[in-house]
């Protein structure tokens, strides 16, 4: 079991990359190391998903890529209403891109339906728009 969730106004995934270490280097971040994503609603199903699971990425109208989720940590929003940090390893692992209409907050993701990475069909360190193309055409 999966998480998928927009990544709104980020369109590539080496946006996020370098939004991120912008965000590192002004000294925002974990002392863990790890990647918190802060959402107003808990996942109900978070104990088949921690550890085991991903967090996949739609930028743009397609996923991108997906982040192993490590856990969750409850938390409050700056208002003080109840939130959950969705707690994510900061490595980005592209996917093969599949297309996604837009939808509110985060939805969960059958293992049967998450598209699989690139690199296991080859079209590793390809940039987004060529990835999608050669996905399109199935050469990839």
């Amino acid at each position: 079991m999966h998480i998928i969730k927009l990544c709104v106004g980020v369109s590539s995934v080496e946006e996020l990359a370098s939004w991120r270490a912008e965000r590192k280097a002004k000294g925002f971040g974990r002392p863990d190391g790890l990647v918190a994503h802060r959402t107003r609603m808990t996942p109900r199903r978070g104990d088949e998903i921690a550890g085991q699971g991903s967090l996949y990425w739609v930028m743009a109208g397609t996923i991108r890529c997906r982040q192993r989720i490590v856990g969750f940590e409850a938390t409050t929003d700056p208002e003080g209403r109840p939130a959950c940090n969705i707690l994510l390893d900061p490595e980005l692992i592209r996917t093969m891109p599949y297309p996604r209409r837009p939808f509110q907050g985060w939805r969960y993701l059958e293992a049967k339906d998450a598209p699989p990475d690139l690199d296991a069909g080859g079209g590793e360190g390809l940039p987004d728009g060529m990835a999608e193309e050669l996905a399109e055409l199935g050469l990839i």
